[in-house]
Order: structure tokens, then C-alpha cells, then sequence
């Protein structure tokens, strides 16, 4: 099962749209896929229409070892397309984990167990470098950062980069960093094509060539509860991500099992 860990310390730049609609991508050519939600805020699971009353095990109860993977997955309305949800206790679970020896391998032993079940997973990571991070990071083989195309768009992501080489070094040597993922671009603003160029310049081939732009019904389909490439396939954002997903596809390793 290939794992992608989707993080930015920063928030607001596009985390949870690229996973839902990525996720929602891949199970459109036929591969099963989880998305994991280790947010508190549990925006990918409300986003994919998951309600709180179908939440009674969540990534809390996979961290703290009360469920298993599998057990706690639930099904969404895009076939193949399972979401392991986020509840609110997650916000404690970096507390509870503090204490246990392999604290920052909780989300890996769990999707070890059940890599037979999936194809790929990809893992929303909350915004921020705490020990929910950590445990995404040493879980993934993979990173796919999605970078906001204003001003501040570089800030904290050389801190991002040293984190990553710090779990490659301590925990996760596989570990590799997938792509940087463009996104909320204005073409009407000149200053989303100077970021854009920016960003190129700096990091060079690791940069995707698609770019995710500002789009309204991408920010109207997570109130329907519905990945935007269902909410509305012909939208500008929608074709981006059908475009990013071919991207990821040409840079992953091949999966046997998948379609």
C-alpha cells in the first residue's frame, strides 16, 4: 500500500481539498484507496459527507490502540473510497501518546495491519509539526506538500523540509518528498505568478506542474458533503485535480493490486 502523508504546517494553504479530491481521483480509475483524517478538526471526513454520528471509532482509537484500522474505517458515497474520521478527542491523543514507547509509530503498526485491504493511502495531516505529524510522517513513504500561492507561501516551509529529513534520519529512511502542489492561484492577482515563479526557482522539478487555482465551488462542495469532482467535474479547480492526480500517478512506484 503506498501511504502519502498531504502536510503543511501552515494552515489554510489546501490540505484537505488536495487529499479528498486526490482520494476521490484515484477511486474514480479504480483504485481502493483511505484517506486517513489526523486533524481534530475532522474537516476530510465532513468534507466526504461522513457525519458525526458515524464516527463511533475514529484515528483517536487506531492511535491509542482501541480499534483497529479496518474496523474504524467507514465507507463514503465514491465507491472504493474509504475515510478513517477524525473526532475531536484526537486533540488529546499527543498528550495520551506522550508516554508510550512507540509513540511515533501508533499510525504505522496500525496501517501495516491492513495493507492488504487498500491500494494507497493518503493521510491528511493537521496544521502543525506535533507528534499527529510525526506519527503521519513516519507512517508515509511518501510527501505531497500543497503550498498557497501568496506572500507568505515559502515561510515555514524550509522548517517543514528539516522535519522531514529528521524522520528520514531517526525513524523513516524510505521516507521521500513526493511534490509540492500549487495552489489557490489568482490569475488575475500579479503576485500568484511571482510566488509561482518563486517557487520554481527554489525547489525546481519537485514542483507539480499543475496548479490548483482559486476556485468557488471548490470551496462550495465540502458544505454538501461531496469531493468537488462530483460536486462539479467541469469546474476549473475539479479539472486541476484530475490533472494533479495524473502527476502523483506518474511519480508513485506501481502498485500490483491496483486497476
Amino acid at each position: 500500500m503506498n501511504r502519502i502523508a498531504v502536510a503543511n504546517q501552515k494552515g489554510g494553504v489546501g490540505k484537505t481539498t488536495t487529499a479528498i479530491n486526490l482520494a476521490t481521483a484515484l477511486a474514480a480509475i479504480g483504485w481502493r484507496v483511505l484517506l486517513v483524517d489526523l486533524d481534530p478538526q475532522g474537516n476530510a471526513s465532513t468534507g466526504l459527507g461522513i457525519k458525526h454520528s458515524q464516527r463511533e471509532r475514529s484515528s483517536y482509537d487506531v492511535l491509542i490502540g482501541s480499534s483497529s484500522v479496518v474496523d474504524a474505517a467507514v465507507a463514503t458515497r465514491v465507491p472504493r473510497l474509504d475515510v478513517l474520521p477524525a473526532t475531536v478527542d484526537l486533540s488529546g491523543a499527543e498528550v495520551e501518546m506522550v508516554s508510550m514507547p512507540d509513540r511515533a509509530h501508533r499510525l504505522d503498526k496500525a496501517l501495516n495491519a491492513a495493507s492488504a485491504r487498500w491500494d494507497i493511502c493518503l493521510i491528511d495531516c493537521p496544521p502543525s509539526l506535533g507528534l499527529l505529524t510525526v506519527n503521519a510522517l513516519v507512517a508515509a513513504r511518501h510527501v505531497l506538500v500543497p503550498l498557497q500561492c501568496e506572500f507568505f507561501a515559502l515561510e515555514g516551509l524550509s522548517q517543514l523540509l528539516q522535519t522531514v529529513e529528521r524522520i528520514r534520519a531517526a525513524f523513516n529512511p524510505e521516507l521521500s518528498i513526493l511534490g509540492v502542489a500549487l495552489t489557490m492561484f489568482d490569475r488575475r492577482n500579479n503576485l500568484s505568478q511571482a510566488v509561482s515563479e518563486d517557487v520554481r526557482a527554489c525547489l525546481g522539478g519537485v514542483v507539480f506542474d499543475t496548479i490548483v487555482p482559486r476556485n468557488v465551488r471548490l470551496s462550495e462542495a465540502p458544505s454538501h458533503g461531496l469531493p468537488a469532482l462530483i460536486y462539479d467535474l467541469k469546474c476549473p479547480g475539479s479539472e486541476a485535480y484530475v490533472r494533479l492526480a495524473r502527476e502523483l500517478l506518474s511519480r508513485l512506484p506501481r502498485v500490483a493490486e491496483a486497476a
